[in-house]
């Protein structure tokens, strides 16, 4: 497969970890806002209070999805607590030719696809908690609702997710945010003007 242009900037970590809130103010900076572009999921849960259909995710139904991936054009794909959630291959394809870079804020399989399916093109960035502790705590406040069975699930997950940090290319422990922040900043800087 020919190399395209742009870069994929892969960024994983457990629910809870910030990779979220790190993509969000990655893709509000002035200077990166030219270069990055944010590739917008399709997913079978409902849209959160906030969460706006064609900007956050494509809210489709189970019926959908499963349409869009017999057709090809879901370029890899996870379930996650019942839900469904995959990537959009013909947006990456068309933003990547165009020499765009994209942020993908995906689980480690999804990654590991992704590096597959474009070697060369692909930088993977693991969001680390500073402790497990410190991830329950998130955890537990970012869902009061969520009981203690589907906390220990998220929390089981989370672990194994961790456990695969070391293959990923770059590690970021998002202890306080705004460091976090820097550090994901320079690594995207350093890589795309490498690219140029």
């Amino acid at each position: 497969m020919r190399e395209k242009k742009g870069l994929i900037f892969v960024i994983s970590g457990p629910s809870g970890s910030g990779k979220t809130t790190l993509i969000k103010s990655l893709l509000k900076d002035k200077g990166l806002k030219e270069v990055l572009a944010k590739s917008v999921s399709f997913t079978t849960r409902p849209k959160r209070r906030n969460e706006k259909d064609k900007r956050d995710y494509f809210f489709i139904r189970r019926e959908q999805f499963d349409k869009l991936l017999n057709r090809k054009k879901i370029i890899e794909w996870t379930k996650y607590l019942d839900y469904y959630y995959g990537t959009p291959k013909d947006y990456l394809d068309e933003q990547l030719d165009k020499g765009r870079h994209i942020a993908l804020c995906l689980d480690t399989k999804g990654a590991a696809k992704i590096k597959g399916i474009y070697p060369g093109n692909t930088v993977t960035i693991f969001i680390l908690p500073p402790e497990i502790e410190a991830l329950r705590q998130r955890m537990h406040l970012r869902s009061r609702k969520t009981r203690e069975k589907k906390l220990s699930l998220r929390l089981k997950l989370a672990s194994k997710e961790i456990s695969q940090a070391g293959s990923y290319d770059y590690r970021i422990i998002n202890d306080e945010f705004s460091t976090a922040l820097s550090e994901l900043k320079e690594i995207i800087a350093a890589r795309t003007e490498h690219k140029e």
